[in-house]
């Protein structure tokens, strides 16, 4: 599985910004795709995800509740991050996610490259 980045921008505080990733090869077994993040000097952190099944479910830190929405376009493979409200501490080089579950096991899991995100006036 590949997963290709796109969108990261500087961006003003209070600005907007979309993310974009494009999944290739072998996704069909793919039912967790979404975004983490990791700011210099910090660990690599949870941004947001959605995972498919019955019962599609969406989960996001909670730093980010109210100011960015993720979702995945199944037919085209991809999976995006809207981000509004942008702060500074939102700053940070974003990594695509793709996992295989199976209950709360992670069976599988693949990386993008990253995009750089920045948020400064």
């Amino acid at each position: 599985v590949q997963l290709v980045e796109s969108g990261g921008d500087l961006v003003q505080p209070g600005g907007s910004l979309r993310l974009s990733c494009a999944a290739s090869g072998s996704i069909f077994n793919i039912n967790i795709m979404g975004w983490y993040r990791q700011a210099p000097g910090k660990e690599r952190e949870f941004v947001a995800q959605v995972r498919s099944g019955a019962i599609t479910n969406t989960t996001y830190a909670d730093s980010v509740k109210g100011r960015f929405t993720v979702s995945r376009d199944n037919n085209r493979n991809t999976v995006s991050l809207q981000m509004d409200s942008l702060k500074a501490e939102d700053t940070a080089v974003y990594y695509c996610h793709a996992a295989t579950a199976a209950g709360p096991m992670t069976l599988y899991e693949y990386w993008g490259q990253g995009t750089q995100v920045t948020v400064s006036s």
